[in-house]
């Protein structure tokens, strides 16, 4: 691309420079977070109030709401305003809760639905999976989850059964998204996200609050081990049942899920969706783990304490080493009849051959109408259309050597290339 903006590093990654708007921002949301309850009927209580439900449904929720509401309430690692963005957060899960749960009670019908078949990308953040994922939601046979409705997946009472030109959580969504880029212009450059971006399933699983999204907002090591020491198995039922409220409300056949998460509970997968095709992709442990730990750095400049940043992108490469072990010894639960692996090398090189091999993997015609529809979708959404940001594992205290030596059976189990040494 020629006209593509020039790639830059960011300068002010573990000392952000805020605009004196974001700094009075910060001050003005001081007393407001300082008033906080951090407790599971608050939570309810104003989820409540905003849906007029009361119903919550299975109490598949309660320890994971719990943990969570003890780690934000102890925690010294938010700002002001990222204790008042989880605060925001759980309550827009639990009234994502209670309106799947008011839209099961009238219609049972729902469980009845099957998800057959579903095409599971699992791989590390970083390794290409966002850009398979859009490519193969260009294909009108494939159901994917759109960004604007893994936010608000059932609508509120008020606009359902309404006519809209646009879906107002669609344009809610947009807001969010606009939002996003103006106050971290670079985000884009690691991970566009706009209201059509074919999203993780995360967001489906958030509802439950089990989720490995809630480690990407903030610093929260007791969640983390609960998590990881808690069988899954339950929450991905329970986002099955939310992907079949979705196919009811939207329709939609074969899915198509992605999720970073996924590498860590390939189990879990197997246990809810025993007939799944997974994709496993796979990169470079050096360049995924300082890619990710700078994103999720900047993403956290605004939730985060200035001063507990370097800890953050710290904490992300530690814990992509974990998942990175997990996921090359628990890669044999998936046979190869119904799994594949991808390199990330191979599919630069020609994306959608690749995907053409996913497509034969998981018996899914791969048309010349597919393949246009791919080829178009890369016109209109080119790579790096925003440019890059330039990254480096040594930004967080990390030997390059050192982590290239642990992470070397990984590297030689799945023929990855190394890259920038």
């Amino acid at each position: 691309m020629a006209d593509r903006p020039e790639d830059v590093r960011i300068t002010d990654l573990f000392d952000p420079e805020y605009n004196p708007e974001m700094v009075a921002a910060f001050e003005l949301l001081e007393p407001v977070v300082a008033k906080i309850e951090w407790n599971a009927d608050k939570v309810w209580a104003e989820a409540m109030e905003a849906t007029g439900l009361d119903d919550v449904g299975d109490s598949i929720h309660v320890e994971p709401l719990d943990v969570l509401l003890n780690c934000y309430a102890t925690t010294n690692t938010l700002s002001s305003l990222g204790k008042y963005g989880m605060w925001s957060n759980l309550v827009d899960f639990a009234k994502n809760k209670l309106l799947v749960v008011d839209l099961l009670n009238r219609h049972p019908e729902i469980h009845d639905i099957e998800i057959e078949r579903p095409i599971i990308i699992a791989g590390q953040g970083r390794t290409g999976t966002t850009h398979m994922h859009n490519l193969m939601s260009s294909d009108p046979a494939l159901r994917t989850l759109p960004y604007w409705e893994s936010l608000e997946p059932v609508a509120p009472l008020a606009e359902q059964g309404v006519e809209y030109e646009v879906d107002p959580r669609w344009l809610r969504c947009e807001e969010k998204c606009n939002s996003i880029n103006d106050r971290a212009p670079h985000f884009r450059r690691m991970h566009d996200m706009y209201p059509d971006h074919a999203h993780e399933e995360i967001q489906l699983l958030g509802i439950a609050f089990s989720s490995m999204l809630f480690e990407t907002m903030s610093l929260v090591p007791d969640y983390r081990d609960w998590f990881l020491a808690t069988d899954q198995t339950p929450f991905y039922d329970f986002m099955k049942t939310v992907l079949k409220a979705l196919t009811f409300l939207r329709g939609g056949e074969r899915w198509l899920l992605k999720s970073p998460q996924h590498v860590e509970q390939f189990q879990p997968l197997m246990n809810v969706f025993p007939d799944a095709t997974i994709v496993c992709t796979h990169r470079d442990p050096v360049s995924v783990a300082g890619s990710m730990a700078t994103m999720v750095t900047y993403t956290s400049r605004f939730s985060a304490e200035p001063s507990r940043l370097a800890d953050v992108g710290s904490y992300w490469v530690d814990r992509f080493e974990t998942m990175l072990h997990t996921a090359a010894e628990q890669r044999s639960i998936f046979g190869p009849d119904q799994s594949i692996d991808v390199v990330f090398h191979e599919f630069m090189a020609d994306d959608i051959a690749t995907v053409e091999g996913i497509y034969a993997k998981a018996d899914q015609p791969f048309t010349p109408e597919v393949r246009a529809g791919m080829e178009q979708f890369m016109v209109d959404h080119p790579r790096g259309k925003y440019g890059r940001v330039k990254y480096a594992i040594e930004d967080f205290g990390i030997d390059r050597a050192a982590f290239r030596k642990r992470t070397a059976a990984y590297v030689d189990q799945f023929g990855v290339q190394q890259e920038g040494d």
